[in-house]
């Protein structure tokens, strides 16, 4: 097959994008293909994928057995809408009512992340009756205008004209110059004195269980029981964001069973589709009973999507993913500590969603600078990984859930290869 080419398709993209469209590296390969934990590009080079697409393909590209769930109702049913009445929808309600952490019972049906945020904190407010917010900095929540407003990371909330008067920012429980008990105590304090203040306005805290993009930053394992226990006392609900965490990707099904909570909502996307746009947004039978305005997504767990995410929850429960998540994980972690660099500062995470924070121990390079070129490195020895943070100098780990402990030997010996070049 002949392809128009990397040099091509970035001339398209220049005249035809938005200028905020970019993308990684200097030389970009043309991905044309995928299967499993594998990439291809256009010169029919492989890659080993340890980014997933950012959290999406945790079954794997083109994964044959839920491709062909896929096709097959393709062919028989694409489209309704919720308006009429599809098997697939219902089933997939049921099937994640079962494994929905607490006493989590009732699905909304959306196609994105940010649509499904924006849902469940318009749920909070008819709830509650309430209307203001508390996020944490560092937390991205997604595109829409409340999603933006309460999104903690500057390069992701693209004007000044976001809802500001409704919405508290705290301190995340972490930072690079105190230790995390010392973190978490100002975040607590700071949570406090909000909630003190200024409660009786607040309908609910929205957060991610690990921050992604917000640098793989996870929690000191009490901060979200005492986080809980503050909001209750104010009747301000916890809506927990696992658009990038869900359905195996830290070892547990859901993120926030690693803090041992259930929260009062909980949204989740990207995984549940393997590929497919869908997502949710889940709560108790309570506070579901608030949600009685005609609402709909004309897309939202439509025959296709609700049909595909019944096979990728079947994959995982029949190949034991999550386990296998938390297994390789820890293998991933073990071997990456083992990596001797005076740039690496700290490795976070937990499952197969970690990182690496970089630090710069050269004058002419900052920390952001030493990241791309270790993802420039790595692409060149066919091995694909992201990169987040507040600086954007965080290396992030997140592969297809199917990854083997082959392939993390791979990448880790190439890694240390990289990282000796640098030194």
């Amino acid at each position: 097959m002949n392809y128009i080419g990397p040099e091509n398709i970035i001339a398209k993209r220049k005249e035809y994008f938005y200028p905020a469209t970019s993308c990684f590296y200097k030389n970009p390969p043309q991905i044309v293909g995928g299967m499993m934990q594998y990439l291809f590009d256009s010169n029919h080079k492989k890659y080993v994928d340890f980014f997933a697409g950012v959290s999406v393909m945790n079954c794997g590209h083109s994964n044959p057995e839920i491709l062909k769930s896929t096709i097959e109702q393709l062919n028989k049913l694409q489209h309704t809408t919720t308006l009429y009445l599809t098997e697939p929808m219902v089933l997939l309600a049921e099937k994640l009512a079962e494994l929905l952490p607490g006493d989590i019972k009732r699905t909304f049906f959306c196609v994105t992340g940010s649509e499904a945020n924006e849902g469940a904190m318009a749920l909070a407010r008819l709830h509650t009756k309430k209307n203001k917010f508390i996020a944490l900095n560092g937390g991205l929540h997604g595109r829409t205008h409340l999603t933006l407003s309460v999104t903690g990371i500057p390069m992701w909330r693209l004007d000044d004209n976001l809802m500001k008067e409704n919405v508290f920012f705290i301190e995340r429980p972490y930072s690079p110059t105190i230790s995390y008990g010392e973190a978490m105590e100002n975040s607590l304090l700071q949570l406090e004195t909000v909630l003190k203040e200024h409660g009786n306005d607040i309908c609910a805290m929205i957060l991610e269980p690990i921050q992604g993009n917000g640098g793989i930053v996870m929690y000191p394992i009490d901060y979200l029981k005492k986080v809980k226990a503050l909001l209750h006392e104010h009747n301000v609900l916890l809506i927990v964001d696992e658009v990038q965490t869900g359905y195996g990707r830290t070892g547990k099904m859901y993120c926030i069973e690693n803090y041992d909570v259930v929260p009062d909502i909980l949204v989740t996307a990207k995984a549940l589709g393997n590929g497919i746009p869908i997502s949710t947004f889940s709560t108790t039978d309570e506070i579901a009973k608030s949600f009685t305005k005609p609402s709909a997504s004309t897309f939202g767990g439509n025959p296709v999507a609700a049909q595909t995410a019944l096979s990728v929850l079947s994959y995982i429960e029949k190949n034991d993913l999550v386990r296998k998540s938390n297994e390789l994980g820890k293998y991933l972690k073990q071997k990456l500590e083992q990596l001797s660099s005076p740039f690496i500062e700290e490795i976070r995470g937990c499952g197969l969603m970690l990182g690496i924070q970089l630090q710069s121990k050269n004058q002419n390079l900052t920390s952001a600078e030493i990241a791309d070129i270790i993802l420039e490195e790595m692409k060149d020895l066919g091995f694909l990984i992201g990169k987040n943070g507040l600086n954007r100098d965080v290396l992030a780990f997140q592969p297809p859930l199917v990854i083997s402990k082959e392939d993390i030997d791979s990448l880790t010996s190439n890694l240390e290869k990289v990282f000796e070049k640098l030194n």
